[in-house]
């Protein structure tokens, strides 16, 4: 499971490098884009966009799950769930709205209550929440004005603005606008998610993988959603953006489920085989509160004009580049730790808060 997470970690990179400029436009095209936004457009629609979220939610219900029975105990989950929403709010208000810190903590505190579930209620209610978040996220995105914005356009230079304080500014508003939407849809797709999370451990794949049944079942509904994405790529409009969020959230459960099912037999449950990735994953924390960090000091300090002239391929070098960095980090600090800086935090800060 620490080289999943490590997979998952390393690939929100890739994800979130966009939102790093204009965040509530994500990447911004030229009137003409090149070819390769294309290609990498269409890449990242099949592998990457919502997949390495969805990883990370499937991975923290089984989580929430392991540590129930180690446990058994809501005092221990709360407790870090507590810790983990306080860390969610400072991240998202001091430092980025695209926090998942504090949604992933609402919604395990809400998960503790199907930890006891069967299998069947455990999918069957995951499969729910995430319909209903699709839904609510299909109404309120196509109930938002149609505005297409080109990078190379005055409208988009009027946009851009290279002072941080005036970023901080918009990042506080722009956070309280996601904390409002956590009831509304995303605490809702991420208790779905991490409700199959637990249903998956439940039935072994996070240690043996599919079932040649649950492979050919889940490999077509990925299949299917996946098409259906790709061809409402074509749509206009925020009903066309809508719909391809809705779209989305089942093929990116899909995929997760299929990544998860690959590395479980790359891996073999071998401790040695991938132990930068498994190390990587142990660090999962320090290195996702970094990956903004270093984000934010490259685009919003250091080189605040390259939301001007980036196409995807630049933000893909980027954070190809800082995916380098973080695994050379990865590999140097587990020489002498065994425990990231972050991870050791918040499990002392759980200790003193079960002792309270």
């Amino acid at each position: 499971m620490d080289f999943i997470r490590g997979v998952a970690v390393l690939g929100l990179v890739y994800m979130n490098a966009y939102a790093f400029g204009l965040f509530e436009y994500g990447y911004t095209s030229l009137t003409n884009p090149p070819v390769s936004d294309s290609i990498i457009h269409t890449f990242s629609s099949l592998f990457v966009d919502g997949r390495f979220r969805t990883l990370f939610s499937l991975l923290f219900g089984a989580g929430l799950y392991i540590q129930w029975q180690r446990y058994k105990s809501e005092l221990q989950l709360k407790s870090r769930l507590y810790w983990l929403i306080l860390f969610g709010l400072a991240h998202g208000f001091l430092l980025w709205a695209g926090d998942i810190l504090f949604v992933y903590g609402v919604s395990g505190w809400f998960v503790i209550k199907y930890l006891e579930s069967d299998s069947t209620v455990l999918l069957k209610r995951g499969l729910e929440f995430i319909l209903l978040s699709g839904v609510v996220t299909l109404l309120v995105i196509s109930s938002v004005p149609d505005e297409i914005i080109y990078r190379d356009t005055a409208q988009f230079i009027d946009l851009y603005n290279p002072h941080y304080i005036d970023y901080f500014i918009s990042n506080l508003a722009m956070n309280t606008l996601m904390l409002v939407m956590v009831p509304i849809m995303t605490m809702w797709m991420c208790v779905g998610l991490m409700l199959i999370g637990i249903y998956l451990y439940k039935q072994g794949v996070f240690s043996k993988g599919l079932t040649t049944q649950q492979l050919i079942v889940c490999g077509a509904m990925t299949l299917v959603f996946c098409g259906i994405r790709l061809y409402a790529s074509q749509l206009n409009g925020s009903l066309g953006y809508g719909v391809q969020e809705f779209v989305n959230m089942f093929a990116a459960l899909g995929m997760a489920t299929l990544y998860i099912h690959l590395i479980v037999k790359f891996c073999n449950n071998s401790a040695h085989v991938g132990t930068l990735i498994q190390q990587a994953g142990r660090l999962a924390f320090t290195l996702y509160i970094s990956q903004t960090l270093i984000q934010l000091l490259l685009y919003k300090v250091l080189f605040t004009h390259w939301v001007l002239s980036f196409d995807r391929i630049d933000y893909w070098l980027v954070a190809t580049t800082l995916v380098a960095l973080q695994l050379i980090f990865t590999f140097l600090y587990s020489r002498y730790f065994n425990q990231g800086p972050l991870e050791c935090v918040w499990r002392k800060l759980t200790k003193v808060k079960i002792s309270a």
